[in-house]
């Protein structure tokens, strides 16, 4: 295949999808998470769990950068901007997602504060360049995918000699995530989880490469197969998880093999080295505190770090109460299962961040029709 379309072709997803029917076993439950946000979006775009038996679902993971940011990380970019008078730079999705009282960038540019919307770090660079008498910080986020670019600008910042930007790095890392996940109670103890398999992030693994998800299928015996985002690459992703299953095996396997190699693109992994280090520990929304799961600047760059420029105050906002984007960032539930979604929590006036960003479950319930049902459901 050379052609997007060619992955989108009706015919052929009818054709796995009837491989998938005849080979998943009626008396086997297959229960299989997709790590990324940009996976679940493409399930519910295409509508392939109505091509899926009863017997094979989906759960959807933490794989939503901006999902996954708890609310003192989104606190502290807010007293950036409202206390620190920095012009604050973010991506678009990052503006509305609610910190503590509900309150996001958006509303806190709303009541004067300079906060920017950018494509990308070297925007927020240029920004600086332009205002020399400004402190400018950008609010860094992502996986794997977007660290190299971020680090790619500090250094640029630093051989340029720009003095008034910094970045408030809120980098994660996939491994520690899945880890974490697979020794969580719901999934090992419990069985709440009934976890079979992964199906692996695409854009990351073109970074990291497939082969650190290789732990995960010898440590736990969970097959990983990592997939594009089109229909046709996660049907046939699914078909090879069930193959994995009923023959009892738990490997990695690349169905991505138009972008992502074993080792991964080793030039970018370099320059994410050579700029940043471990945490100790992250905090995630929906999965606390988790070791070694986050990045941040080296002491050698530390100029360029906003949380050495600035004395950020300790917030300890929390989730509204009633907001479940912590357990369905766990699988544990789904958009269904929240009793604000679709009508206390919609796009336009979003509770949690799964409702906010193009990559939360909840938005993809709601994008793509499937929040009726779940409305129904609930009136039922």
């Amino acid at each position: 295949m050379k052609y997007v379309d060619e992955y989108r072709d009706g015919r052929l997803a009818g054709h796995i999808a009837e491989k998938i029917r005849l080979e998943a076993r009626p008396e086997q439950q297959y229960a299989f998470m997709e790590f990324c946000g940009g996976h679940t979006h493409a399930i519910f775009r295409y509508g392939i769990p109505d091509l899926l038996p009863d017997n094979v679902k989906m759960i959807h993971g933490p794989g939503c950068p901006v999902c996954v940011l708890p609310v003192p990380r989104i606190d502290a970019a807010i007293e950036l901007a409202v206390v620190h008078k920095v012009i604050l730079c973010s991506y678009g999705d990052m503006m509305r997602v609610p910190g503590s009282d509900r309150r996001s960038l958006l509303k806190a540019k709303a009541d004067g504060a300079d906060i920017r919307m950018v494509y990308s770090c070297a925007d927020a660079l240029g920004i600086a360049q332009d205002n020399p008498e400004r402190e400018v910080v950008f609010f860094a986020i992502g996986f794997e995918t977007t660290t190299p670019p971020t680090a790619l600008v500090i250094r640029q910042a630093r051989q340029q000699g720009v003095k008034n930007f910094s970045v408030f790095c809120n980098h994660v890392l996939t491994p520690s995530a899945i880890s974490t996940i697979l020794e969580s109670p719901e999934v090992r103890d419990m069985g709440i989880v009934p976890l079979k398999g992964f199906i692996g992030p695409a854009h990351v693994s073109t970074v990291i490469g497939s082969q650190p998800y290789e732990y995960f299928a010898e440590e736990y015996q969970k097959p990983v197969v990592i997939a594009g985002f089109e229909p046709l690459d996660v049907l046939q992703a699914i078909l090879m998880l069930i193959r994995q299953v009923n023959e009892g095996r738990a490997e990695v396997e690349n169905e991505f093999v138009r972008a992502v190699t074993k080792d991964g693109n080793m030039k970018a992994k370099s320059l994410v080295a050579d700029i940043f280090e471990l945490r100790p520990e992250f905090e995630w929304r929906g999965l606390g505190l988790v070791p070694y799961s986050g990045l941040r600047i080296k002491k050698e760059y530390g100029f360029y770090d906003a949380e050495n420029r600035f004395s950020l105050i300790a917030s300890t906002g929390r989730d509204h109460k009633a907001c479940e984007c912590p357990s369905i960032l766990r699988g544990v539930k789904t958009p269904k299962d929240c009793k604000l979604f679709g009508k206390g929590c919609t796009p336009e006036n979003p509770v949690g961040s799964c409702m906010v960003s193009s990559e939360g479950a909840c938005a993809a319930y709601y994008s793509y029709g499937r929040h009726q049902q779940a409305l129904n459901n609930q009136k039922g």
